[in-house]
């Protein structure tokens, strides 16, 4: 899995509108992000967010979750995760984004 592969998907899902036909669900959310965190800075860095801040608690335990994951495997899985929410839309602006994965270096 290439870089460039792992910087067009990351383009492709922070410019996916909330309200269009491509609808990450909250799991593959937390996944997307969880990879990009991983993928982008390596292990967990920071502490654990305080008791009342869940979504902050959420994120970490999943990225805490992946301590040791290579940047490379990081990369590969979230390519591989988007281009299954892409497939599993099955609308015509999917294939264009999966083919524009595809096409990156």
């Amino acid at each position: 899995m290439s870089e460039a592969k792992f910087t067009k998907a990351v383009e492709i899902v922070q410019s996916l509108p909330k309200d269009g036909p491509i609808k990450p669900s909250q799991d593959d959310q937390l996944f997307f992000y969880k990879y990009y965190k991983q993928a982008t800075i390596g292990d967990v860095n920071v502490a654990r967010p305080g008791m009342l801040d869940f979504t902050g608690k959420a994120k970490w335990d999943a990225w805490n979750s992946i301590k040791g994951t290579s940047k490379e495997e990081a990369w590969a899985k979230y390519v591989e995760k988007l281009i299954e929410v892409l497939n599993a839309s099955g609308s015509d602006e999917s294939k264009k984004y999966v083919d524009e994965i595809e096409a990156a270096a």
